[in-house]
């Protein structure tokens, strides 16, 4: 189990560290600043955060003393000439027969910066961070530079080369929710998933699109959407428009991923070229943003539900985690240390992380939960911290 706990919060980035058997939280850091997301490189323990400036703009900060310096990173920015097709939200002379028939362009600046992934160790190097509205950058020198990754920027799904000219094809990339508070309703990238066993397959997800998945390290790029099901939509088993909230795979059975969906929880067993749905509705374990799988067990994964969409809030009052052991053929509901009356907890996509047989999630009332055996019994580590964006052990 790890001896850290980073947090991204609504007001700075919190680490919890594990003394004498006991978690401690430091005084808060990038104070006032949106975290959005804050994670530990295990290749080298360089600490990241996402910082979400509503003034200067969103910026990556890292560390290389476990926490004691920062310092800030502002060379994540869209290549001269980096379009995309803008989509807005329906308004009441919407036309569902031909909504977007004459595509807008906008320029491309990087909104938001939702994620960030690690290379394996054969690339020691290399860092991948994900943003609104929908780029994937990769840096090959630790963060000190950034290149966009073109053949997903490109990509026929999004309307082809728009660096080359006007779109040749449809854009399939819908926005997200996550995007409001910028004024737009723009895609973004949350999910970046590495095979451990080979740095050349990728998988990300992207909402509102779904799951695209590369095999020559982000040459080409392919969707697998198949066998998930969207309800919103006329189509439910469409190609495309979906809305994964957050996938991850099992790291010693890579085949294995999981995905917490707008509609529901969906697991695949053969690296993702199919997807089963899994969910539970009648005990509550359907909607939700976050998932974790177990490192060895590729069966095994664990969710956080939620009332779904405009309530979006503990289910009844009462905050519980459901596990699988089986690869969701069954449930089981724990709730042993949360609170059962007036809960109104929601955990978000990035807010819930694994180590071990250590589980910790945080809410965006600023609460933080956590479990030594596996998720069945729960102690809080604190109240009334700043809205968690995002939970990672270090």
């Amino acid at each position: 189990m790890s001896d850290m706990i980073l947090l991204g919060t609504r007001k700075g980035t919190l680490i919890f560290d594990r003394i004498n058997s006991n978690w401690q939280p430091r005084p808060i850091l990038h104070a006032g600043t949106p975290v959005c997301y804050a994670a530990r490189d295990p290749r080298d323990g360089t600490l990241w955060s996402s910082l979400d400036h509503g003034h200067w703009g969103p910026k990556l900060s890292r560390s290389h003393d476990e926490g004691a310096t920062w310092e800030d990173i502002s060379s994540l920015k869209y290549p001269d000439g980096a379009r995309y097709i803008v989509k807005y939200l329906p308004t009441p002379d919407f036309n569902p027969e031909s909504p977007f028939a004459q595509p807008e362009y906008a320029d491309a600046t990087v909104l938001k910066i939702w994620n960030i992934a690690f290379g394996n160790a054969d690339q020691p190097n290399r860092l991948y961070a994900g943003t609104i509205p929908g780029g994937l950058f990769f840096s090959d020198d630790g963060g000190d530079s950034w290149q966009l990754n073109r053949p997903l920027w490109n990509h026929p799904s999004r309307g082809g080369d728009l660096f080359a000219g006007d779109a040749t094809s449809e854009n399939q990339w819908n926005g997200t929710p996550a995007s409001i508070d910028y004024g737009i309703f723009e895609p973004g990238i949350h999910s970046i998933v590495i095979n451990p066993q080979d740095s050349n397959h990728i998988y990300v997800a992207v909402s509102t699109a779904g799951v695209i998945e590369t095999t020559d390290g982000g040459q080409s790029w392919k969707s697998r959407n198949h066998g998930m099901l969207m309800d919103y939509l006329p189509n439910t088993e469409s190609e495309w428009g979906h809305d994964p909230h957050y996938v991850t795979n099992c790291l010693g059975q890579p085949e294995h991923l999981w995905q917490q969906n707008h509609c529901g929880i969906f697991y695949s067993d053969n690296g993702a070229m199919s997807w089963q749905k899994v969910s539970k509705p009648d005990i509550g374990v359907n909607f939700g943003f976050p998932i974790a799988a177990d490192a060895k067990d590729g069966r095994i994964a664990w969710v956080v539900p939620a009332r779904a969409d405009s309530e979006r809030m503990a289910i009844d009052g009462g905050l519980f985690v459901a596990r699988t052991n089986d690869g969701g053929k069954t449930w089981q509901t724990f709730r042993n240390g949360l609170p059962q009356d007036n809960a109104h907890d929601i955990v978000l996509r990035h807010g819930l992380d694994i180590s071990g047989d250590c589980l910790c999630f945080g809410s965006t009332t600023g609460n933080v939960y956590l479990s030594e055996d596996r998720g069945e019994s729960w102690q809080c580590l604190g109240n009334n911290f700043p809205p968690i964006y995002s939970v990672r052990f270090g």
